[in-house]
Parts: structure tokens; C-alpha cells; sequence
């Protein structure tokens, strides 16, 4: 009932930035989390960032003091804002939304970082 629709990414050079939006369609009934992962070919899928229901953050490590997930709940959209970016920023991010302990993911938006 829910599919996140992610957007945002793009070219960017080396120290850039970009904001990542992905916005969720559907009828949400609850939402208890929402994520983004990245994932890169040959790579297992890695948690990036999350957001609980009651504003709790996570990120992993490599991305610490770099990125910041946040959210608009008016639009229904979480953002995931990259700072700082790096090469090994390059991947497919995939937003995902845990609902009702189920969980949705979207197609992914391809970030391209050049040295």
C-alpha cells in the first residue's frame, strides 16, 4: 500500500551536494521508520541513514558529520541531505519505510560523485 518514490540524485563533483527526497505514495497507515540505503554492484545493500516515528536518527559511520536525514511530514517526503560527498558516495540510494512491521522500498535515484 505504500511505495516510496526516491529523487535527487544526480552528477555531482567531489565536496558538492546533493538532497535526496523520496516521497511516499499510497495510504499510510503508520509509519514507524524510514531509511535510506545505498548499494553499489558486487556490494551488499547498506544502511545510510534512519528516522524513527519519534525523531530518532541513525547514520552509519562512513557518512557521519557528512549527511542528515530529515523529514516533512506536510509533504510526506524525507530528505536525505549529502554534504561533503566522496567517489565512494557513488551507489544507487534507495529509500525504504517500515509500516505496520512492513517494509517498503523504493527503485532507487543513481548518485554519481567524480573525483
Amino acid at each position: 500500500q505504500v511505495q516510496p518514490v526516491e529523487s535527487g540524485g544526480g552528477l555531482v563533483q567531489a565536496g558538492g551536494s546533493l538532497r535526496l527526497s523520496c516521497a511516499a505514495s499510497g495510504s499510510i497507515s503508520s509509519i514507524n521508520a524510514v531509511g535510506w540505503h545505498r548499494q553499489v554492484l558486487g556490494k551488499f545493500r547498506e544502511m545510510v541513514a534512519t528516522i524513527t516515528s519519534d525523531g530518532i536518527t541513525n547514520y552509519a559511520d562512513s557518512v557521519k558529520g557528512r549527511f542528515s536525514i530529515s523529514r516533512d511530514d506536510a509533504k510526506n517526503t524525507v530528505y536525505l541531505q549529502m554534504n561533503s560527498l566522496k567517489p565512494e558516495d557513488t551507489s544507487v540510494y534507495y529509500c525504504n519505510i517500515l509500516s505496520g512491521q512492513l517494509v517498503y522500498w523504493g527503485q532507487g535515484t543513481q548518485v554519481t560523485v567524480s573525483s
